[in-house]
């Protein structure tokens, strides 16, 4: 023992390693990207989030339309994502969203979708880091994890698949 009684013995044990649980697929329906022009190499664009679906064995929905991805686009065509928007639960719950994120490849991939063509959702990385707000007791849980997405990106949609981490 220390001299003020404590323990002196390193910890043993580690802590569990996280796991995954999926929670929901998020379809978020995309309008046509605003480019506001480019700033010490990178673009600013927004993306309208128009509406969609939420689907899973947590939550079912949609998404409302007035949300938006502000994203930064790098030279080399990967995108700094943030994406704000609502979900309203089939039970008439409003959920907010925060998800900033990231998604990269190689240049070549990442020009063919930002110019919205398809491409294999394999072969770019597509995170991000949802953080969830409501007032709605039945949801108030996913204010209590850490929760990550992993996402593809289509021409008039992003699909993301929530995950909490426990």
């Amino acid at each position: 023992m220390g001299d003020r009684g404590e323990s002196t013995t390193p910890p043993t044990a580690e802590p569990a390693a996280p796991t995954m649980k999926f929670l929901f697929r998020i379809e978020a329906q995309v309008g046509p990207p605003v480019e506001s022009g480019s700033a010490g190499g990178v673009s600013k664009r927004m993306i309208p989030i128009i509406g969609g679906k939420v689907s899973g064995p947590v939550l079912e929905g949609v998404v409302l339309p007035g949300g938006a991805d502000w994203q930064t686009v790098r030279t080399d065509g990967t995108s700094l994502v943030r994406a704000r928007y609502l979900i309203r639960s089939s039970s008439g719950a409003t959920i907010e969203v925060d998800n900033p994120g990231i998604r990269r490849g190689p240049p070549e991939l990442m020009n063919r979708l930002l110019a919205g063509e398809p491409v294999d959702p394999a072969l770019y990385y597509f995170r991000t880091a949802p953080r969830f707000t409501t007032s709605a007791p039945e949801y108030a849980f996913l204010m209590d994890f850490v929760c990550v997405c992993s996402g593809e990106r289509r021409r008039d949609a992003a699909i993301l698949r929530v995950y909490a981490i426990l």
